[in-house]
């Protein structure tokens, strides 16, 4: 089970100006170790939830309550902007290899 280790008090602006708060979690692993990650919340939707993927592996709780009380706030932009990059919906590439657009249908710039 997942255990809120610190939460942030100074609020976290994505770039889309969304505002969220900051909290580290962390849970013991099937082996023993502890794993670390954030979740940010948003300050005007709660549904407006996301986390990060793991950011930390640790020893203990105790290290990865350590890890978290280090994190800086450049840290947790960074670490919003990669959750946020999850949570969007990936854009489907054509293979490199794909066929070209007959010219007809290629976009006019």
């Amino acid at each position: 089970m997942a255990k809120i280790l610190v939460k942030f008090d100074e609020p976290i602006v994505a770039p889309s100006g969304k505002i969220y708060f900051a909290q580290a979690v962390g849970r013991e692993t099937t082996k023993g170790l502890w794993e670390g990650w954030l979740e940010f919340l948003g300050v005007d939707d709660a549904s407006d939830a996301v986390s990060s993927d793991r950011e930390t592996t640790q020893p203990n709780r105790r290290a990865t309550e350590y890890w978290a009380q280090g994190l800086t706030k450049v840290y947790l932009e960074g670490a919003l902007n990669r959750a946020l990059a999850l949570a969007e919906p990936h854009r489907r590439r054509a293979p490199m290899d794909a066929e070209p657009l007959p010219t007809s249908a290629r976009p006019i710039h």
